[in-house]
């Protein structure tokens, strides 16, 4: 049994949705089927999530909405047309609409509720449509699915007793078409995942009926070591692990949502990562472990948008608690840290931009000069993080060196230098305008000098 998830740029319009259906119609064993919303057409277009956050955000501020409704229907009305499937998923949109407005939950549920149109609409359409080319095919709803969530609106986390709810998808012998992005609390509300969560849905879907692939069809061949848009024509990745996919989409990857993996991780499903438009191609496969690690490097990624809270302290390291003093006082700021790379008498917060305004960046420095007494403490923005990932460097000597070669020959100054122990990944620090030229060298030591 495969589970085949489609993202956004897959389920855009009608022509694409044309090649969903081939897709599925191609293989048997592609018998639960989870959706995204139609993503945008062109570069210039609309994603529908967008189109009913703008309708949820008109009737937050008490605004007409028939405009933003009419955007989102004329979406829609345009897919049903060319596919000449019946009208009623537009009536169906507009009771929704109404009902959600009119109920009495709270303003996070009510606006939860109409992100997910977006997803379930799409799924409705698929399955009419695959009934249309004489397949037996049905729209199930993440309730009847089995999707229990935790009463995090816009946050949600599946509930361990999912899983077995889920797994009784197996014994149905028609093709299955979920929405993704959203499921359902124990009392019935409504909840979405965070933003991407189409992606979680097929994992924990993947997970639950114990598959033996999970594929995630999108718009590229497979994954490349680093991004086409800094690197012309960069080499594909054929393989690579959990571990791997992990630590590149923390890094900036933006192939998969960084948490979509992990049901998958757990019970050891291999990810093939597919393209709709050639979905011929192999893909990219993500699994638990390698057969053979014949490269230091398997990918680059970068990520820009942080900034450095430096202390220095002398005998820093005699005085107990100094480190977990300094966080606290972020902690209480609601500011939450990414690394903190530490020397004798010097410790570094690296904090992403958002996190740190001016106005809480104020406050960090005085309480920390009033409680913590350092001798110097300053704020170093514009920051970007390069990690190069691979689970194979604990076996290849002299990766660090061709690294820090690699940032000397792009004459890039590096700011900070962060392994972990499991030399999965070593991060670098840098300044955000050298981004490019530090990538492009690191590419070339590791993928082009061989």
């Amino acid at each position: 049994m495969k589970v085949a998830k489609f993202g956004g740029s897959s389920v855009a319009n009608a022509e694409q949705l044309k090649k969903v259906a081939n897709i599925i119609q191609a293989d048997d064993e592609r018998r639960i089927i989870v959706v995204s919303a139609p993503g945008k057409r062109s570069s210039e277009d609309m994603k529908v999530t967008d189109l009913l956050i703008e309708l949820g955000e008109a009737f937050r501020l008490g605004e007409p909405h028939e405009e933003p409704l009419k955007n989102v229907l004329d979406r829609f009305d345009a897919i049903l047309d060319e596919l000449q499937l019946s009208k009623a998923v537009l009536d169906d949109i507009k009771k929704q609409v109404v009902k959600i407005f009119s109920d009495g939950n709270d303003l996070a549920s009510k606006l939860d509720a109409i992100k997910a149109i977006g997803e379930d609409s799409l799924a409705k359409i698929l399955s009419e449509y695959l009934q249309s080319l004489g397949l037996n095919a049905s729209y199930v709803n993440p309730k009847e699915a089995g999707l229990i969530l935790s009463d995090q609106p816009g946050s949600a986390q599946i509930l361990d007793e999912s899983f077995e709810l889920i797994h009784t998808l197996r014994d149905r012998k028609d093709i299955v078409v979920i929405p993704g992005f959203f499921g359902y609390t124990k009392e019935g509300k409504l909840v979405t995942f965070s933003r991407g969560g189409s992606d979680i849905t097929g994992s924990i879907v993947a997970a639950g009926v114990k598959a033996d692939l999970y594929e995630n069809f999108t718009d590229v061949d497979s994954v490349y070591c680093v991004n086409p848009k800094i690197v012309n024509h960069p080499r594909e990745i054929i393989s690579l692990t959990y571990k791997e996919m992990r630590e590149l989409s923390y890094a900036g990857f933006s192939v998969f949502h960084a948490e979509a993996l992990i049901p998958a991780f757990k019970e050891e499903i291999p990810v093939c990562i597919k393209n709709t438009n050639n979905p011929t191609a192999k893909g990219t496969m993500i699994v638990s472990k390698k057969q053979d690690v014949n490269q230091a490097v398997i990918g680059i990624a970068s990520d820009a948008g942080f900034v450095s809270l430096y202390v220095s302290k002398y005998l820093m390291n005699r005085e107990i608690g100094f480190g977990r003093r300094l966080l606290n006082i972020l902690e209480d700021e609601g500011i939450s840290f990414e690394h903190t790379p530490s020397g004798i008498d010097d410790l570094s917060v690296i904090i992403r931009a958002d996190q740190l305004t001016k106005e809480k960046e104020a406050i960090v420095i005085n309480r920390i000069n009033k409680e913590l007494k350092p001798d110097t403490v300053y704020i170093d923005r514009g920051l970007a993080l390069i990690m190069i990932v691979g689970e194979g460097m604990h076996s290849f000597v002299g990766t660090a060196a061709k690294a820090t070669k690699a940032f000397e020959q792009a004459n890039v100054n590096l700011e900070m230098i962060n392994q972990g122990s499991s030399e999965v990944s070593m991060m670098f620090g840098i300044k955000e305008e050298g981004v490019n030229r530090a990538v492009q060298s690191l590419y070339q030591v590791f993928f082009e000098n061989k």
